[in-house]
């Protein structure tokens, strides 16, 4: 017998002021990205997990969890077309601050209408000296890696992540147009007209650039997903377990792959561009690869995953956060700290701890999304200590150059030798993703993302008291002592001794940076992934300031120092790291352990396990 309708509801005022809270605060999507908002147990529509998990024969059992290798699962197609995107983005990046700095330094070549140098001659343009290149060249490194913070916000809270990158895409081509028109003979010979349309282009292209990382990234490791565990049989009768969270590493490492293929090549190819034809051709490689990029995005445009913002959820995170933290603050930093380290705070702020009649109007939504606020706060703890690995990476791209002036490069140019960490980066992320990473499971070793961000932060300690005794050596060596930079005779070292440290600061980026997009990636709540990216990214911009202090060491006779200094603050890096973040692995690596089924990527953990982990960092 078929049931009569419901009757309709009758207005009341308490069904009227529910519908306008409802508008002013909407509740956070319940989307594929949305884990938190599903119906909890005992409410209808929920599903319990026996029931779930049934409906797929490829479902681990728990003997399967136990006992059985785990593997990350093969990238969609969809992802590397992704990745051509970011490489587009950073043959860019590399390509322009490559010939900005001639560009903008050197006077334009007797005869030349390109700029071009020749074999003869050195390139240039403008020859507004080497103040003004630096200026300008760290302004745009700046601006490029201070933008993720709006594009982040823009696509985790109004368009989504494809639409902020296809809108990136197209402010970077107006920017490089503009690059291009201020270096065509006409132009050219304009200092005071090329200066203002350069200034213009890289405002824009950092808009379009920095956008573009934050998304990227997060876009690509999206297509992967899978909310739960597979058993694969491989080829050679093997069964193994399929699991997400490597699936996510292997994305990023690939990610960086194609990042640093795009690098290289954009250095080498404006380089030769700038020597031998001029700078509008170094300036048009970038603008045709990124041509190609929005048909690459309307190819893709019903194939990719795409996640819908949330609307305002940064502001109801800043409440909460405000929330939370609400007399907690104190003029002493032990006591101030003491209170944050608080595990009720977080609890406090739940909303299931506040009663409904007091509840704030912008608590739309519940328990779970607090706890994945706290782990995005948590990883941006992690990054507090990345801002010293950048310092190095800083080192590595212009003094190394330096020193490699001073020593016998065997007929290479001195600029040659930094090609050589790109090409360790390009041919190791394979062998770390099919081979390293591999044995190591093979051999039980647990090589958390903290233990790999640790040994990275190693590597990259070592690279700098390597080439503390490299530099020490050719002082000892050089014909003019310790002022070998304004030396005619180099010192008989080989600059080839510069692959040691090339080599460990690539180690170190494997390592320590392609673990901290991942690190972002799973401890940010779904709809803020973008912006905790971001985050981490400005650490750069950070490095950058703090790099600046060094500068009066940066030239004979105080290199020895810079670089023992520097090694000195990383070693303080890596013991501080591991002194705050040791109880916080073990505790994450036990939670892996014992909770191994259906571990989601960004979901929120265990709320017992959380505790712990919050309680002891």
């Amino acid at each position: 017998m078929t049931q009569p309708p419901p009757p309709p509801l009758t207005p009341t005022p308490e069904l009227a002021e529910s519908k306008s809270r409802d508008k002013e605060y909407p509740p956070l999507r319940d989307d594929a990205s949305s884990v938190y908002s599903q119906p909890h147990p005992g409410e209808a529509g929920y599903i319990e997990p026996e029931e779930k998990d049934s409906k797929h024969p490829d479902e681990p059992t728990e003997e399967d969890l136990t006992t059985l290798r785990r593997v990350p699962g093969v990238l969609p197609f969809v992802c590397y077309t992704i990745a051509f995107i970011e490489f587009c983005e950073r043959l860019s990046f590399c390509g322009i601050l490559t010939v900005f700095v001639n560009y903008i330094q050197q006077p334009l070549p007797e005869g030349s209408m390109t700029g071009a140098g020749g074999s003869d001659d050195q390139s240039g343009a403008l020859g507004l000296g080497q103040k003004t290149a630096t200026a300008l060249v760290s302004f745009h490194s700046l601006w490029v890696y201070l933008m993720p913070l709006f594009g982040a916000y823009l696509a985790d809270t109004r368009w989504g992540r494809y639409r902020t990158i296809v809108y990136a895409i197209f402010v970077t081509i107006l920017g490089h147009a503009i690059l291009v028109i201020c270096s065509i003979p006409q132009i050219i010979i304009m200092p005071k007209l090329s200066m203002g349309l350069i200034i213009v282009a890289m405002v824009i292209i950092g808009m379009g650039a920095g956008t573009l990382k934050a998304c990227c990234g997060t876009f690509m490791t999206e297509q992967t997903l899978d909310a739960r565990s597979k058993v694969k049989v491989l080829k050679g009768g093997e069964r193994v377990i399929v699991d997400n969270e490597m699936t996510v590493t292997r994305s990023y490492m690939y990610l960086y792959l194609f990042l640093n293929v795009g690098a290289l090549a954009g250095k080498i190819g404006a380089a030769f561009a700038e020597k031998y034809i001029g700078f509008w051709l170094s300036y048009l490689i970038p603008t045709f690869m990124f041509m190609l990029c929005p048909f690459v995005m309307l190819w893709g445009r019903k194939r990719y995953v795409r996640v819908e913002p949330s609307g305002s959820v940064v502001t109801q995170a800043i409440k909460l956060i405000k929330h939370a933290t609400k007399g907690r603050w104190s003029w002493n930093p032990i006591t101030t700290y003491r209170k944050l380290s608080d595990p009720e705070m977080w609890n406090r702020a739940k909303p299931s701890r506040i009663p409904e009649e007091v509840r704030p109007i912008w608590m739309g939504f519940d328990d779970d999304w607090v706890e994945e606020v706290k782990r995005g706060l948590k990883a941006c703890n992690v990054f507090l200590f990345y801002p010293f690995l950048w310092l190095a990476f800083l080192q590595m791209l212009h003094n190394f150059t330096s020193q490699a002036a001073t020593m016998m490069c065997h007929g290479l140019p001195n600029d040659f030798f930094s090609n050589l960490n790109p090409i360790v980066l390009i041919s190791m992320i394979p062998i770390f993703d099919q081979i390293i990473y591999p044995g190591l499971r093979r051999a039980k070793i647990d090589f958390s993302p903290l233990r790999r961000i640790f040994a990275g932060f190693l590597c990259i300690t070592t690279a700098l008291i390597w080439s503390a005794v490299v530099q020490y050596n050719i002082y000892k060596t050089s014909p003019c002592g310790k002022f070998a930079n304004g030396c005619a005779e180099p010192s008989p070292i080989s600059a080839w001794l510069q692959a040691g440290p090339f080599g460990l600061i690539a180690f170190g980026e494997i390592l320590a940076v392609t673990t901290g997009m991942e690190y972002c990636f799973s401890k940010a709540p779904a709809n803020m992934r973008s912006l905790v990216y971001s985050i981490y990214l400005v650490m750069t911009t950070i490095a950058g300031l703090i790099s600046q202090a060094f500068v009066p060491l940066s030239d004979d006779p105080l290199l020895v120092h810079n670089y023992a200094i520097i090694a000195g603050i990383l070693g303080l890096n890596c013991m501080l790291f591991a002194r705050v973040f040791f109880t916080v692995d073990k505790a994450e690596r036990a939670y892996r352990k014992n909770n191994m089924v259906q571990i989601k990527v960004g979901k929120a953990a265990g709320a017992k396990d959380l505790e712990n982990l919050s309680g002891k960092s």
